[in-house]
């Protein structure tokens, strides 16, 4: 699904230019954010298809930015898929709860990310 937009959001700089690499080399229309509030002025901006956000954040972490827009009927539609180094027994039952449609672990493997991405993409275009 060449050119989605997608919001990755993580306060690592590297993390931020590994994903914003892969998933452009995809063709997709990538903006970055490094916490929770640029995110959600980019939303408010040009909401994406897809955000790829991590959960650890400084101030609002990614669970609090995923609720916000979860709860948001204007932005529920948007796929939010955490990232992250958690990946202990009950971590992605909590991620799911929050709101996440999906989890991927790090350290990110890139061939995974990618296919995630587009399996998520297009059971959200899916009709209902």
């Amino acid at each position: 699904m060449a050119g989605e937009r997608i919001l990755v959001v993580d306060d690592n700089p590297q993390n931020l230019k590994l994903v914003r690499v892969l998933l452009a080399s995809e063709g997709y229309a990538v903006e970055t954010a490094a916490d929770a509030e640029q995110a959600l002025a980019a939303v408010e901006r040009d909401p994406p298809r897809l955000v790829l956000t991590d959960i650890q954040l400084p101030g609002l972490d990614g669970l609090a930015l995923t609720r916000r827009l979860k709860s948001d009927p204007e932005r529920r539609a948007i796929v939010v898929l955490a990232v992250t180094a958690y990946a202990m027994k009950g971590d992605e039952e909590r991620m799911l709860a929050a709101g996440c449609d999906g989890y991927i672990a790090k350290p990110i493997d890139g061939d995974r990310l990618l296919r995630l991405v587009a399996e998520h993409l297009r059971s959200a275009a899916a009709p209902a």
